[in-house]
C-alpha cells in the first residue's frame, strides 16, 4: 500500500475530526491542517479516485475501509510515539509535533521494536 505522507495526513485528519465531531467537513480538514479550501478539494479527489474517501448523501467526508486502515494506522502510530516522547521528557506539543514527523518514514519493524524496548502498548 504505498501512498503519500501528504495523502496519509490527509486520513489521519479525517479520522480525528470524525472521532471528534461524528462527521467531516472539507473546511473542518483545511482548518487542522492550516490549507485552502481548494487544496482540500484538489486531496480529496484524489483519495476518492483511488477509493480511501467517499462523501455520503449530506456531503460529509467518509473514509472507505481501505482509507480507515491507513487513517488507523497513522494515527495510531502518532499516539503512541507522542506517549513516547512525552516519557523522555519532551514537552507534549513538541512531542505531538515531532511524532507527525516521523510517523510515516518509521518502518513497521521498528515502530515495534522501539514500543517494545520502551514497553509501550500501541495506542489504538
Amino acid at each position: 500500500m504505498n501512498i503519500e505522507k501528504t495523502m496519509e495526513d490527509y486520513l489521519e485528519a479525517i479520522l480525528m475530526i470524525k472521532e471528534k465531531h461524528g462527521y467531516v467537513r472539507s473546511i473542518d480538514v483545511a482548518e487542522l491542517l492550516g490549507v485552502t479550501k481548494p487544496s482540500v478539494t484538489y486531496a480529496t479527489k484524489k483519495l476518492k479516485d483511488k477509493g480511501y474517501l467517499t462523501s455520503d448523501h449530506a456531503g460529509m467526508l467518509v473514509l472507505t475501509e481501505s482509507g480507515m486502515e491507513i487513517a488507523n494506522k497513522i494515527y495510531t502510530r502518532h499516539k503512541t510515539l507522542t506517549k513516547f516522547f512525552i516519557q523522555l521528557g519532551v514537552d507534549p506539543e513538541t512531542a505531538k509535533e515531532d511524532a507527525c514527523k516521523i510517523e510515516h518514514d518509521l518502518s513497521e519493524e521498528t515502530f515495534r521494536a522501539l514500543c517494545k524496548h520502551a514497553k509501550l502498548e500501541i495506542e489504538e
